[in-house]
């Protein structure tokens, strides 16, 4: 059931809308006694899900008894990111959701379901996991907040990935994330159905399905002049707000090119992206508008890590970005990375597939480590020089010299490709 929609391609939504849409949804739910809001953490700073979990706090006042960001395998929020994002109100309502210790088992997704949506390509059972917390039912509304944008490991991020793999375990989160490699990934970006959301989507059916869950989608996108705005909220108890959400999102936050690109530059914003794990948004958005043979230049100030969780970061740096032939063959040969099989799909999400170079520029990793996992290094002050993000425009731009190049200016808002390599 539709409790609230509103969007199109050219609406801007403002923070009084966001406020009144939810409460005019929330208003017909009637009152709740204990409500958990399951947001994004600050990787969908954006997402104005930090706004909206404040609003449901706002509306339900001490109601609301527990605020989970879907973390996955991301480091919890600090502090001062929970202010940014949610702003000021009580942090003690927040807590650390725990991927390798704090889940429950829900149930099994047979082998033969996986091997089915993989064409054959995996032979595994999946097991349904989620938090602890929401897995003791003691909630009587679980409000789960996020953005509909293109994805690389689903395909259209939200709805039930927030529930199922943001609060996830171990075995979800890695057997799902390498059944949308092993696929491929340019065969599910910006597409609503795919493998991974097929599998997603019988587990809600079979363990969730009278769990008193709304969802709260939101669909942001960047306008002619740069700044992001709103442009469509869709909440729901059931699959239709998605399904309006990410065609919305199709629309918003997909770049469909005549040519592909001989140069791209990304610039990932400090505050955002410390890590490739998050950072290779830039090699999973831009991929498919890549020409062979291209280039495409991260400029990384924040970047001083690999992973986000320690031994995922060990992983990447012992195998590195590989074609996905050597990933697989790693996987096999390899126990450790066998058992982090999302550390897997990373290298192979992280990799161009030998079609195009990828240079990083990082803020705080050197030449060694850089090119230890199979990037090109170049120095972040002399290409920031060259590529100056406070001059550049998101788009075509011709330098002084005449160089051409592509400029995206945060690449978790948007996916890119040209024409011959998607098909709707």
């Amino acid at each position: 059931m539709m409790l609230f929609e509103r969007g199109s391609p050219t609406d801007i939504l403002t923070l009084d809308d966001l406020r009144e849409g939810l409460a005019t949804a929330l208003r017909k739910l009637g009152p709740r006694k204990r409500v958990v809001a399951v947001p994004p953490d600050f990787t969908r700073f954006h997402s104005h899900a930090g706004d909206l979990t404040r609003f449901a706090w706002e509306f339900y006042g001490d109601a609301l008894a527990d605020i989970l960001p879907a973390t996955g395998t991301h480091t919890a929020m600090t502090a001062p990111q929970i202010t940014r994002m949610f702003g000021n109100f009580p942090q003690s309502l927040f807590r650390v959701h725990d991927w390798r210790k704090g889940v429950t088992n829900l149930g099994e997704i047979p082998a033969s379901f996986i091997r089915e949506v993989s064409e054959g390509k995996l032979d595994y059972p999946w097991t349904a996991q989620i938090s602890n917390l929401l897995a003791t039912r003691q909630h009587d509304l679980i409000l789960s907040i996020g953005q509909v944008v293109p994805h690389e490991v689903i395909g259209m991020a939200n709805h039930n990935k927030n529930l199922l793999i943001g609060t996830g375990g171990h075995e979800a989160i890695h057997k799902s994330h390498y059944l949308g490699a092993v696929y491929g990934m340019e065969r599910m970006m910006g597409r609503a159905n795919t493998p991974v959301r097929r599998v997603l989507n019988l587990a809600t059916e079979r363990f969730l399905a009278d769990w008193p869950i709304v969802w709260v989608q939101t669909v942001v996108g960047r306008a002619d002049d740069g700044k992001l705005h709103v442009r469509g909220m869709y909440i729901g108890d059931g699959y239709e707000c998605f399904e309006k959400a990410a065609a919305l999102a199709l629309k918003v936050n997909f770049q469909l090119l005549d040519e592909p690109l001989k140069k791209v530059v990304v610039f990932l914003d400090p505050d955002e992206y410390k890590s490739t794990w998050l950072g290779n948004k830039s090699v999973y958005r831009s991929r498919m508008a890549i020409a062979d043979g291209g280039e495409l230049i991260v400029l990384a100030p924040g970047l001083r890590e690999f992973g986000e969780d320690k031994e995922i970061d060990m992983l990447i740096r012992r195998h590195g970005y590989l074609p996905t032939p050597g990933v697989l063959d790693a996987v096999q040969r390899d126990p450790q990375l066998h058992n982090n099989l999302s550390a897997a799909a990373h290298l192979i999400h992280g990799t161009s597939e030998g079609r195009f170079r990828i240079t990083y520029c990082p803020g705080h990793l050197s030449r060694q480590e850089i090119e230890g996992v199979h990037y090109q290094y170049a120095d972040l002050a002399t290409m920031r020089q060259r590529y100056n993000p406070q001059t550049l425009k998101d788009g075509f731009n011709t330098l002084p010299d005449g160089e051409k190049i592509f400029y995206i200016s945060n690449p978790g808002l948007g996916l890119w490709s040209h024409r011959s390599r998607f098909s709707s």
